[in-house]
């Protein structure tokens, strides 16, 4: 069982944002989508979520193709986390992790709706900000509020857009190891868009690199993540240095102007 992308291909109008994607999450794994800005990260998990219907191609969970799913059936499915999230009415943060229950809900919340949002309202460290209004919070405690309210959705599959974009490293950390906790324990998986090679390195099963809308290179991240493949996609140059905790990436050039 999995979340499969399958020959996908995306544009917006006659401009090609995505050529031959084919990607499988599988239960009880974590995949990292690797690339530059405008590389198509974006559009493809905009896609993966339903937000755009593929040009071509099919985007399947579990046998089933997500483009002609109820919405209520497909937010069982998927749960997804947005690069950017403003709120647009003023909701105490505890009401704003209970809408991840939604898909459940016939008439009201039940004590166990309730206590899937305190479980993952515990989980991001936001017990502090329950009785907050969202939109007087930080970029970065939003985030950490949609983040509990996927975990609260208990989807089959998370998809996340850059979610850790806003956090400091600290809980840039935290973040995605809740998440891989989640994940380990076999009932779901995760796609998760990300910039940060070191996380990926650290966190994900696989990676996925695109390199103009085109997957360049994928596999586990000691395999794919190398110099040869970090100069082909960012255009820098690094070092893959061996730490007692593992690899990680060291970059040792900077470009001197921004890529036109």
């Amino acid at each position: 069982m999995s979340l499969e992308i399958k020959d996908l291909e995306q544009r917006y109008g006659d401009k090609e944002v995505l050529k031959g994607i084919s990607i499988d999450v599988d239960k009880g794994r974590m995949v990292s989508v690797l690339g530059p800005n405008g590389c198509g990260k974006s559009t493809l998990i905009r896609t993966v979520c339903n937000i755009m219907k593929p040009y071509s191609g099919t985007v399947c969970a579990d046998g089933k193709d997500i483009s002609v799913t109820d919405p209520k059936e497909f937010s069982k499915i998927v749960g997804y986390v947005p690069q950017k999230y403003i709120p647009s009415d003023y909701m105490k943060v505890l009401d704003a992790v209970l809408i991840g229950r939604a898909p459940y809900v016939s008439w009201s919340y039940s004590d166990d709706d309730f206590r899937a949002a305190f479980e993952a309202i515990k989980a991001m460290g936001i017990f502090d900000l329950m009785d907050r209004n969202v939109n007087d919070l930080s970029g970065g405690q939003i985030q950490k509020v949609v983040i509990a309210r996927a975990l609260t959705q208990n989807p089959k599959y998370f998809v996340l857009d850059e979610p850790t974009s806003a956090l400091d490293l600290r809980n840039q950390m935290a973040a995605l190891r809740t998440v891989r906790t989640v994940v380990e324990k076999g009932e779901t998986g995760a796609l998760v868009a990300l910039h940060d090679l070191n996380l990926a390195m650290h966190f994900c099963d696989e990676v996925v690199m695109l390199k103009d809308g085109r997957i360049y290179r994928s596999g586990p991240p000691c395999e794919t993540i190398d110099e040869d493949s970090i100069k082909a996609v960012y255009g820098v140059s690094s070092e893959i240095v061996e730490g007692k905790n593992g690899l990680y990436v060291h970059i040792v050039e900077d470009p001197v102007d921004f890529e036109e």
